[in-house]
């Protein structure tokens, strides 16, 4: 089965606090371990930017479920190709909330300083995210 890569962006819902993001970011990790997905989210408390890698069987039925879940709407997908290699292989879900790091790395990538990732293209939000990658531990 080929490999593939898919970014995709979504605005929280108000329902989505902190407790609600944990939970999301452990259900992820265990789901992704057992289907072999890795990939890397980065978030503020709008917005969601996350990019999945694996077998194209696994990232369709694994978006499926994410364009379904209420914890966010608007899910759109800004990048998707299929791969010869993973770039995020290192984490189940690796997690960047935003930072200092990352309004430098949006201004690098966007036109402000914000974190908007609908206004990235898919290429930018796939180069911001490979930057971000940089500066996390491997799991």
């Amino acid at each position: 089965m080929p490999l593939a890569r898919l970014i995709y962006v979504s605005t929280l819902s108000k329902d989505c606090d902190s407790i609600a993001l944990q939970d999301i970011l452990n259900k992820s990790r265990d789901h992704n371990a057992m289907c072999n997905i890795t990939g890397l989210l980065s978030h503020n408390d709008k917005y969601f930017m996350q990019c999945l890698e694996g077998s194209r069987e696994e990232i369709n039925k694994t978006y499926n479920y994410i364009i379904n879940d209420q914890r966010h709407t608007n899910v759109t997908i800004v990048y998707f190709e299929e791969i010869h290699s993973r770039q995020f292989g290192d984490w189940s879900m690796g997690d960047v909330p935003q930072s200092q790091l990352t309004s430098l790395l949006n201004l690098q990538f966007s036109g402000s300083d914000e974190f908007k990732p609908y206004e990235l293209s898919g290429q930018s939000a796939y180069l911001m995210l490979l930057e971000l990658k940089q500066h996390l531990p491997s799991e």
